[in-house]
């Protein structure tokens, strides 16, 4: 079945368009859509530090040689957020992870000036997370 998501490059054409609580919105309709993450993953140690939300980040296998991230968070705009960097990096080998500008393919969002400084202060905690996980499997 193909994955008829929206690319990160759809979602940031529409989201220029949108006013501050259209963004909003849109940020919490990607978080819903996100895959569910089981509950039994969500521990201490899938955990991601420095959040002011619960974001968990669980790294799985999908095809071989590539990685496939399943996340949640407690806070519905910071799993919308959860949702735009998992499309940098969702089912990707891990050397594209590790080479992936994440931060680049956010910066059109301006998240830092859409949303408040404690719901974006994990992000790059986030990030580092998944890059650790890639190198581990290089």
């Amino acid at each position: 079945m193909p994955d008829t998501a929206p690319d990160l490059a759809e979602i940031r054409e529409e989201y220029e368009f949108l006013d501050a609580d259209d963004r909003y919105r849109l940020l919490i309709d990607l978080g819903r859509a996100l895959e569910p993450m089981p509950e039994a993953l969500k521990t201490d140690a899938t955990l991601v530090r420095g959040c002011s939300a619960s974001v968990w980040v669980y790294p799985t296998r999908s095809e071989p040689g590539t990685l496939h991230f399943l996340a949640d968070s407690n806070a519905a705009i910071t799993k919308g957020i959860i949702a735009l960097v998992l499309k940098t990096v969702q089912d990707r080998a891990p050397t594209e992870i590790a080479a992936a500008d994440i931060e680049g393919a956010l910066a059109p969002f301006d998240l830092k000036n859409q949303l408040s400084s404690n719901r974006t202060q994990g992000i790059p905690n986030m990030i580092d997370l998944i890059r650790e996980t890639a190198a581990r499997y290089l």
